[in-house]
């Protein structure tokens, strides 16, 4: 039986070198790439491009950027550290923490309105039956990814963009009733924070996890500030093929996927992650419980995706299940807790979701064949 030889750290670096080089020129509205993958006995850094949006800098190694709903992971973290202190219940309806008036018409279908059915755990498993702001229909056009591009100084509010869903969207079922990823339900998540802490999303972010983990480079976009200073710029953020990184419609991100870090910063937060220095064990295996199906291929636990690579491609089914999120800029942060292997990636486009998710494939190919994954 031919055994095959695994691939060198120099071996694998070189490929990978060659495919994301190849990738960025490929690449159509997009002006970065940025890799980093941290594993037993090997590390690899790709960094490239330019930041348009400043004067065309060259994009560092670890140059911050936008995650997008990588931020969600922080979010249900947040969330279950008060749960850990009894400070909430995950089955608590969210009535408990929020008023009548904030919930109104937001769980209404059929004209009967769930809303003191809804639980904080339905909010982070997207089973409360809440529209999502960013992506669902609306009543009145322009979508609200158009109206981004569109009115790039609109400025978002938490209230605003729970207002946007009460007015111009509808509930898509009754509590547990079935999985519909909401944006919306992790705003309410961080008024429920807000609220039982009496402190900013931000002062939370920053208290909990930023400073424990010593992320000096991490903070919630328009509303905080890194601890390293001078801060460094963002890269580009492309979405509907229009770069947008200095607009201030990016508000409308916040607890849904507002924060901006580094890739060192995100896999301190990943390692504190899996050893339990950010939250009990218990609490990151109930975050694990994948229970739903997001699209083919990514599963949905409690504020974290896993990825089954044969629900892509059925031939992809002897690759290992990751465990992360990813964000709608082709953004990713996934780890393989069984190795302890962390990787994060930012393509900075909206345009590049399909292609980040190939690239994913390929990186987590070569370390099979590296024998770093099994």
């Amino acid at each position: 039986m031919l055994v095959r030889k695994s691939w060198s750290n120099e071996a694998a670096s070189k490929h990978l070198d060659s495919y994301f080089t190849k990738l960025r020129k490929s690449s159509r509205h997009q002006t970065g790439l940025q890799v980093w993958i941290d594993s037993s006995g090997f590390t690899y850094r790709y960094a490239a491009g330019k930041i348009t949006a400043y004067k065309d800098a060259s994009i560092t190694p670890n140059q911050p950027f936008h995650t997008a709903s990588i931020g969600k992971v922080f979010t249900a973290v947040l969330i279950m550290k008060l749960a850990e202190r009894g400070k909430l219940s995950l089955d608590s309806p969210v009535v408990t923490y929020l008023s009548p008036s904030e919930l109104e018409n937001l769980f209404v279908y059929r004209d009967v309105d769930y809303a003191n059915q809804v639980t904080i755990k339905q909010l982070l498993g997207h089973t409360s039956g809440l529209a999502d702001y960013f992506e669902d229909p609306v009543i009145h056009k322009p979508m609200f990814m158009q109206r981004i591009v569109g009115n790039p100084q609109e400025w978002w509010t938490p209230e605003t963009l729970i207002e946007f869903t009460r007015r111009n969207q509808r509930s898509f079922g009754p509590p547990a009733s079935r999985f519909h990823y909401s944006d919306t339900g992790y705003i309410l998540l961080g008024r429920i924070i807000e609220r039982i802490t009496g402190k900013t999303f931000s002062d939370n972010l920053h208290l909990e996890i930023f400073n424990p983990l010593q992320m000096n480079d991490s903070y919630l976009m328009f509303y905080s500030q890194p601890k390293h200073t001078p801060v460094e710029p963002i890269q580009d953020i492309w979405l509907n093929k229009v770069e947008i990184s200095r607009c201030s419609s990016l508000s409308c991100d916040w607890a849904g996927g507002g924060i901006v870090t580094t890739p060192q910063d995100l896999l301190l937060f990943q390692k504190a992650l899996l050893n339990g220095t950010c939250i009990d064990a218990a609490s990151l295996q109930y975050m694990s419980t994948f229970t739903h199906k997001f699209r083919n291929g990514i599963h949905y636990g409690l504020g974290m995706m896993e990825i089954h690579f044969e629900g892509f491609f059925f031939l992809l089914r002897g690759l290992p299940r990751l465990q992360g999120h990813s964000g709608i800029l082709g953004t990713h942060m996934f780890s393989h807790p069984e190795t302890e292997t962390h990787i994060v990636m930012n393509f900075g486009s909206s345009t590049a979701i399909v292609r980040s998710y190939r690239a994913l494939i390929e990186v987590v190919t070569t370390l099979k064949k590296m024998r770093i994954l099994v």
